[in-house]
């Protein structure tokens, strides 16, 4: 059995970047990789290093509304995100981190 522990994380967010190279409509079609980064670099800015993670993750299942943005443990779910959409969702972070 592998060792369980409780995350480190107040909030981990992961961002879709999948990409079905226009196949079908993807996460990746709404710049996602430059919503990771930007979230990334935003998080970095105010210090949040261990207390927010970015990551990147693979197909959520709702590519047709991507990008996808989940934030867990809190259970946040934001759809159709484009670039322009970081700041809001850093406000959302920044109350996350504020109960904390």
């Amino acid at each position: 059995m592998p060792e369980q522990y409780e995350s480190p994380y107040i909030s981990h967010v992961f961002v879709c970047t999948n990409d079905r190279g226009g196949k079908r409509k993807s996460c990746a079609d709404n710049d996602s990789p430059s919503v990771k980064s930007s979230l990334k670099a935003a998080v970095n800015a105010r210090g949040w290093k261990g207390k927010v993670r970015i990551s990147t993750s693979g197909c959520m299942g709702l590519c047709a509304n991507g990008s996808n943005v989940m934030i867990y443990p809190q259970k946040i779910w934001f759809s159709g995100v484009m670039p322009d959409d970081v700041d809001g969702i850093m406000e959302v972070l920044e109350g996350l981190v504020g109960e904390a």
